[in-house]
């Protein structure tokens, strides 16, 4: 299954967009042929929401609905991915993550979605290449799954001066061979906002498995003070000059969200760009500082569960308004600001069946760790064998 945003030779790359519902891919993009090459066949293009965002729905195919109750959201933007997968319909899908993309759907579809490390698969051209926020990386109904298809994007290719070469060890064998984490920090919000009850109970919860294997667990995480802000700057910068020349001839055609994005990436200031910088990077210290003592940080994917799919995006999280279209993301976006790998596997199921995620954060380049230890988690909860059953939120044995 490809993604609405990746060129596939010979159909529509719409990127949810009603400019662009004429636009018919020549050629494959680097993600779609490199796995193409790798023996991949691409069945079908999945829905995305216009161009960015976290709830699957678009003026030109309308919106993506949640296999395990259709009244509800996939997430996104990886939404058709993920969709298609909870339901059996593909095997693997593409996905790529800049805020949370890959994440978000896996969380909210029951379904596994790895952001990969920067760089460790190289990106379709973009008039951004030396931009660290946006990844390409692999979804899949199991965490072994993630890894095979992991191994067939992974490689150096000079077209993005990001990427670097494949690893000497598969991803597979991180899956036959799986190493447990010594010490797991966890944290129900990184101490930067609301989190459901529900949610943070079942993820708290799903964490402390990790003793099952010898792991001490604790209840920590490093500052993220400045990541919200970071974030948001960082993000407008990047929407601006990438669909920022679109605005004066198609605004009619653009969605508020992504007006408001542009325009925020367009107005601020150098300052600004550069206030965000710092900040970042004063997160990386801390976040390296927190790994030389830790293997994996632990929080949920999502801060609410699955809302209705009707609804734009949450405006509030347990009586807290919020400020903007992505805040509800923060615990996807504030990892990304990292650069290390994050992967999201199912936990558990709401009491009213809606599925949720929990994120693993793994060291810098710590790919293969990552893997290992989140498919020893997903074995020990067993979520992986519970599916969407006859269109509601009730799960069965596979």
């Amino acid at each position: 299954m490809t993604k609405d945003y990746n060129d596939l030779a010979g159909t529509p790359t719409t990127y949810g967009s009603p400019i662009y519902t004429g636009n018919v891919a020549v050629r494959s993009d680097l993600t779609i042929s490199n796995l193409e090459q790798r023996g991949a066949i691409p069945v079908a293009k999945s829905n995305v929401p216009e161009f960015a965002g976290a709830n699957t729905f678009n003026t030109v195919f309308g919106a993506t609905r949640n296999p395990w109750d259709p009244k509800l959201s996939a997430g996104g933007s990886s939404g058709g991915s993920a969709a298609a997968l909870a339901a059996g319909m593909v095997w693997l899908a593409t996905g790529n993550d800049l805020g949370g993309s890959l994440r978000i759907p896996a969380s909210f579809c029951g379904i596994v979605g790895m952001r990969p490390s920067v760089g460790r698969v190289p990106r379709p051209s973009s008039v951004m290449p030396y931009d660290p926020l946006w990844v390409e990386g692999p979804m899949a109904r199991s965490v072994a799954d993630v890894a095979l298809m992991l191994d067939a994007q992974a490689h150096f290719d000079m077209r993005d001066p990001l990427s670097w070469p494949a690893p000497t060890a598969p991803f597979v064998r991180a899956i036959n061979e799986p190493r447990a984490p010594a010490r797991v920090a966890f944290s129900t919000n990184l101490g930067i906002g609301k989190v459901e009850a529900e949610v943070a109970s079942l993820c708290r919860n799903a964490a402390l498995r990790f003793a099952d294997f010898g792991a001490e667990v604790d209840a920590t995480h490093p500052d993220f003070s400045g990541a919200f802000e970071s974030f948001q700057t960082l993000r407008a910068n990047l929407v601006a000059a990438v669909r920022g020349p679109l605005l004066d001839a198609h605004r009619p055609q653009i969605c508020d969200e992504i007006i408001w994005n542009i325009e925020k990436g367009l107005t601020q200031s150098g300052a600004d760009v550069a206030r965000a910088e710092r900040l970042r990077g004063e997160l990386f210290q801390r976040v390296a500082t927190l790994f030389q003592a830790y293997d994996v940080l632990a929080c949920p994917t999502v801060a609410v569960a699955p809302f209705p799919v009707a609804q734009r995006f949450p405006t509030e999280i347990d009586g807290e308004p919020l400020q903007s279209y992505i805040d509800w993301m923060y615990l996807t976006f504030v990892l990304t600001l990292t650069g290390c790998p994050v992967i999201s596997i199912p936990v558990g199921l709401t009491s009213d069946g809606r599925p949720v995620g929990l994120q693993l954060m793994g060291r810098p380049r710590g790919d293969f760790d990552l893997l290992g230890a989140a498919h020893l988690l997903e074995q020990s909860l067993g979520m992986g064998l519970r599916t969407p059953h006859a269109g509601t939120a009730v799960g069965q044995q596979a």
